[in-house]
């Protein structure tokens, strides 16, 4: 497991990184167009988790709400919400204007905790203006 100190160690390029996001949102969409993982970091799968996929079936087990937030997996790890954003700023590029500012929020992992509600909340809001219904891969009522 990853400890607190090893955050800006890059991950060997055949190390597993996935991200599970809601394909429908639109912010989330733009967020994974724009966010670059460093090359050596390796590749960034990114994940619908509105569709069906081992990711998906596997966060549901762990009991993960996909509703509160995206999930990244960084080798055997997973992260969720603020924690998973905070992971992916540290293993981001910081070229491009979007990126910087991604750092600048969310490098540290307090502001990060801070902050995330308020995303989430217009992500929810924004959702709801659409017309999209909620992942709910918990099933709940």
């Amino acid at each position: 497991m990853p400890s607190e100190d090893d955050s800006n160690v890059p991950a060997p390029a055949n190390r597993c990184l996935r991200l599970v996001y809601d394909g429908e949102c639109p912010m989330c969409r733009s967020y994974v167009r724009w966010q670059r993982v460093r090359r050596d970091v390796g590749e960034l799968e990114l994940i619908d988790a509105r569709q069906d996929s081992e990711a998906r079936r596997e966060l549901t087990a762990m009991g993960f709400d996909l509703d509160e937030g995206f999930a990244l997996q960084v080798g055997e790890r997973w992260y969720h919400g603020s924690e998973a954003l905070h992971r992916l700023t540290l293993l981001g590029t910081r070229s491009g204007l979007f990126n910087r500012l991604m750092y600048r929020l969310f490098a540290s992992p307090e502001r990060t905790a801070r902050l995330y509600p308020l995303f989430r909340a217009c992500r929810t809001g924004l959702l709801k203006m659409l017309r999209k219904g909620a992942i709910d891969n918990l099933r709940r009522k």
